[in-house]
């Protein structure tokens, strides 16, 4: 710009920006004069917005905790409101976001999002709050996946999430106006975690916890492992929770298809140490305990409520496809069942994924139920348990029955009230096994025959075998898989992939698959089908993986696309090298026939007539775990290139699924 002005004036002019920038700073005893008059900004030094037209009046708070922490609290009290019952909810997942999800005078429509069962709170007139546990977002303290019990060997601080819940709900009924002094904690997923760790201990004010879709095992079957193979995909998660306070640290995508980028990276440790997770203490924590230790027993919350009376009315509730925390509710509900004297202790479980109790209920994927089944729950079912234990008002006994177990049972689509789990129904019925034995030329026979360990002699010479190549892994969904994420616009289905056409899988040829005829009469299941293997591997670690599967007529008139749909009921995986222990990992004897015999995620279904069942078999779900080397290796987060190996499967025909049967009763 100068050289151009120097050619026409034939002078050179300055800019004044150039200008100042060779005056010195600041000229001693004279003052500094502006070079351009100011304008007035237009922004206040403080705005104080209206709240005369909003339905509800919120708080920002920062409350105590016994060791001097204090965490950020938001209360949203609804307007008018006098002797309100109060339903909290802690969160890592930040408070403040929670709670403002759209700009809106009305409450609910503020809530609606995440975690916030937005109707039942505003309808039922509830003082929401929502905190920040200790090291995330506002609030003060130091982070830690899942903080252990206080006390314990893995913690040896005065402080847990029972004691902050039991200091925050102190403070909520003591500087909290317009409440009545009771306290409910409801939460989905981590935050349905610490409605559990509330119960321990329990504040006398909380008369109420519903653990949603809660995380309570995270090695048997919940986020990090499930039976050994840990849950790769989560990777992305443990960086962006873990190693920053306001989750600034974002994972990248790679790849367009997630299995490329697992594959290119090798082992899930290495893929961890080229994206700086190695930095997280918790994955530190992840790769020195890949075996079921101390460490993870010692946080299972099943076996911590176990040991605690049941003082606190909880209703426990379960997604039949939870593609995240699929053991948790179950687990529990076995665990503190047998200790219930005053019937406190309820179950419902829903035909949704992760969280879906809280949404839209009246499909999933291509499923359809006929009916808002989340609607159902959160109105018929939800509200009144709350009522019934917070509201001043809130009708009692008979008034507002509430089963012990109310379950949806797919297939047929119908609602069911129980009086235990597992149950088919209140009377006139019995869960009696039954078998599915894996038998020559991909059959599969449906006996009711008492069920025997999968090792007699007289079959071991009849089996099926596939080769398995780590080079090529059994993709868990069709590819291209979209990274792990809620993002539907974006293709991001991964709330919705277990109910995935499995089709894809039923092709390869490293996946066996077995078959009944046509059903003639109804299946009906409810409880945990058993996996009983007799297998051997040509390698020294294997992992096998077994899906029960419901395949649809095929052709089905009133929804075409379902023609021969291939609907998985209950799947899961076990690694082989914990077939003696799950505490001490050993090799597989190779080519030798051995028993591998675990539980799969509960059910509760009817295999309609017409239909077949179908078990699948494969040593692979890619990238959803990481891949076994098929090598023994010591720790497999440091497994190298070349331990990775193909192997020889061998599935024996006296391998079987044991279904929970319902029948009529004897």
């Amino acid at each position: 710009m100068n050289k151009i002005l120097w050619a026409l004036t034939g002078a050179l002019v300055v800019s004044a920006p150039a200008v100042l920038a060779q005056l010195p700073a600041s000229t001693p005893g004279v003052a500094a004069t502006p070079m351009y008059p100011a304008l007035p900004s237009e922004t206040p030094d403080e705005f104080k917005a209206p709240l005369d037209g909003l339905d509800y009046v919120k708080r920002s708070v920062m409350i105590p905790m016994r060791d001097g922490v204090k965490l950020n609290t938001v209360i949203i009290v609804p307007r008018k409101a006098s002797h309100a019952p109060i339903l909290l909810t802690r969160t890592p997942y930040n408070a403040a976001e929670l709670t403002s999800h759209n700009e809106s005078s009305q409450m609910e429509s503020m809530l609606q999002g995440y975690d916030n069962a937005a109707d039942v709170i505003a309808e039922g007139g509830y003082i929401r709050v929502v905190q920040d546990v200790r090291g995330k977002y506002g609030s003060e303290g130091d982070y830690v996946m899942n903080r252990p019990l206080s006390g314990s060997a893995l913690n040896p601080t005065p402080v847990d999430h029972s004691t902050d819940t039991w200091d925050t709900i102190d403070w909520l009924v003591k500087n909290i106006p317009e409440t009545n002094g009771k306290v409910g904690i409801i939460g989905i997923s981590y935050d349905g975690f610490l409605p559990l760790m509330a119960l321990v201990h329990p504040h006398p004010a909380l008369k109420v916890a519903v653990p949603m879709n809660p995380m309570v095992d995270g090695w048997r079957g919940d986020d990090w492992f499930h039976n050994g193979a840990f849950r790769q995909v989560n990777l992305s998660y443990v960086l962006e929770q873990v190693v920053t306070r306001r989750n600034e640290a974002k994972w990248y995508t790679s790849h367009y298809d997630d299995y490329d980028t697992f594959m290119r990276a090798g082992s899930v440790g290495e893929l961890a140490r080229q994206r700086g997770v190695e930095q997280s203490g918790f994955w530190r924590k992840i790769v020195a305990h890949p075996s079921y230790d101390a460490f993870w027993s010692g946080q299972a919350m099943d076996k911590i409520l176990a040991q605690q009376p049941v003082t606190v009315p909880t209703m426990l509730v379960h997604s039949l496809w939870d593609a995240e925390d699929i053991y948790g509710a179950i687990a529990v509900y076995k665990a503190i069942k047998p200790h219930d004297q005053d019937n406190k202790v309820f179950l419902v479980m829903g035909p949704w994924n992760h969280g879906g109790g809280i949404g839209e209920g009246s499909h999933l994927g291509p499923l359809r139920f006929n009916s808002d089944t989340a609607l159902h729950f959160r109105q018929e079912i939800l509200r009144p348990f709350l009522d019934r234990y917070l509201r001043d008002d809130a009708p009692t006994g008979a008034a507002t029955p509430i089963a012990p177990v109310t379950a949806f049972e797919t297939g047929s689509n119908k609602w069911r009230s129980l009086d235990s789990w597992p149950s088919g129904c209140v009377s006139g019925c019995a869960i009696a096994p039954a078998t599915l034995r894996l038998a020559a030329g991909g059959r599969l026979r449906l006996t009711s025959e008492a069920s025997r360990p999968a090792s007699a002699p007289a079959q071991r010479a009849a089996f099926d075998e596939y080769v398995s190549d780590p080079a090529k892994p059994v993709p868990y969904r069709a590819r291209p898989i979209a990274p792990y994420g809620y993002d539907e616009a974006k293709g991001q289905t991964w709330p919705r992939w277990l109910v995935d056409d499995q089709r894809e899988a039923s092709g390869r040829t490293d996946v066996l698959s077995y078959t009944t005829d046509v059903l003639t009469a109804p299946v009906k299941i409810s409880g945990e089908p058993v996996a009983h293997l007799l297998a051997a591997t040509s390698g020294s670690d294997a992992d096998w993986v077994v899906k029960l599967i419901d395949v649809y007529p095929d052709q089905v008139a009133a929804q075409p696309e379902m023609g021969g749909y291939q609907l998985m009921v209950s799947a899961d995986i076990f690694r082989g090298r914990y077939r003696e222990s799950l505490e001490t990992a050993k090799p597989i004897a190779a080519n030798t026939a051995l028993p591998y015999t675990f539980a799969m995620p509960t059910a509760n279904h009817v295999f309609l007539p017409g239909h077949r069942i179908m078990v699948q078999v494969q040593s692979s779900w890619f990238p959803l775990y990481d891949r076994n080397p098929q090598t023994f290796v010591p720790n497999i987060f440091y497994a190298q290139p070349g331990d990775y190996r193909k192997a020889t499967q061998r599935v024996y025909h006296d391998s079987y699924v044991e279904l929970p049967l319902v029948g009529a009763a004897r």
